[in-house]
């Protein structure tokens, strides 16, 4: 209760501290941007956060770091957004939660006239036209692309002819969406390759373990599994070893963070798509600092994307 409090004080001074300074950091003048992320719980987030703090060293802006506990907490990320236009941040880069449920927000932020950037995760692009809104400009990998990636890779592993299981992520969340409809692409023209099961495992690790384990109850005869994110494929390497069947399964995610990268280099899983979270932390902070200076900005910036397999997880 005492902790609470003490975090309760620590988020009022700060927000009074930045009215008053209209975007400034309290003390040192520094315009304030705002990165707010789906979740720091998930090391993907943690390494953008550190490319954003890599950048707004660099700069001279004082950077504000604040996500919700869980990436399914979308009134939770509104919440912080809310408060952080309330409190005059002079830019806010966000990883939506929600493509739409966003939107409402965007356009507060336009209103009181804060530039905002998005990063990772597109907006839904007619629900922001509908509503009026702009974003200066968006960051992220094309997720489509990492889907086809994960998707062939299967596809010439086992030899076009496979039951497969898929974990997605949050429903109606563009980007699981996206990296769902690149795989199925890349296995169209496989017909030998039947789906099992495609549930919602909603980014989570632990979900990951037990929708997976009831995947493996229902059909013990999955030979394969593309996971939308690493948490739900490493979540699914434990089901898989408690199931006795560790390298039996082919193991696809998504990420390439540091703990799925020694999971395929252990043969634990066999591939992962790399994004590069710090790259895309980094160019928000700039594109943000740019914008703030009146400087123009890419509307689109995208970050590449790597297959990573045991033949190339040690390479940079």
């Amino acid at each position: 209760m005492r902790k609470a409090l003490i975090c309760l004080v620590a988020a009022a001074v700060s927000f009074l501290a930045l009215s008053c300074g209209r975007g400034k950091s309290p003390g040192s003048g520094q315009p304030a941007i705002a990165l707010v992320l789906k979740t720091l719980n998930n090391p993907f987030f943690i390494d953008m956060q550190k490319g954003a703090e890599d950048a707004a060293g660099r700069l001279g802006v004082h950077l504000i770091v604040q996500a919700a506990e869980r990436e399914v907490d979308v009134e939770k990320q509104m919440q912080i957004i809310e408060n952080l236009i309330q409190s005059k941040v002079a830019a806010l880069c966000i990883t939506p939660s929600g493509s739409k449920e966003v939107v409402p927000a965007i356009v507060k932020a336009n209103r009181a006239g804060i530039p905002v950037v998005i990063v990772d995760t597109r907006v839904d692009g007619d629900t922001l036209t509908n509503a009026g809104g702009r974003v200066a400009g968006f960051i992220g990998s094309d997720n489509f692309d990492g889907g086809k990636l994960a998707g062939e890779y299967i596809v010439k592993k086992l030899g076009g002819k496979a039951k497969v299981a898929i974990l997605e992520g949050i429903p109606g969340h563009e980007t699981g969406e996206s990296r769902l409809k690149g795989f199925y692409q890349a296995i169209a023209g496989s017909p030998g390759i039947e789906i099992v099961s495609s549930q919602t495992a909603n980014w989570e690790r632990d979900q990951g373990y037990n929708v997976f384990q009831n995947v493996l109850q229902s059909h013990p005869e999955v030979q394969a599994l593309f996971a939308c994110s690493d948490l739900m494929a490493l979540g699914a390497v434990e089901a898989i070893a408690a199931a006795g069947k560790t390298g039996k399964i082919t193991v696809v995610g998504f990420d390439a963070f540091s703990e799925a990268r020694e999971a395929v280099r252990k043969g634990l899983m066999d591939a992962t798509v790399a994004q590069s979270p710090f790259d895309m932390g980094k160019l928000a902070v700039e594109n943000a600092s740019r914008v703030l200076k009146g400087e123009p900005i890419q509307e689109d910036t995208s970050i590449k994307i790597k297959l990573i397999t045991k033949d190339n997880v040690d390479e940079p």
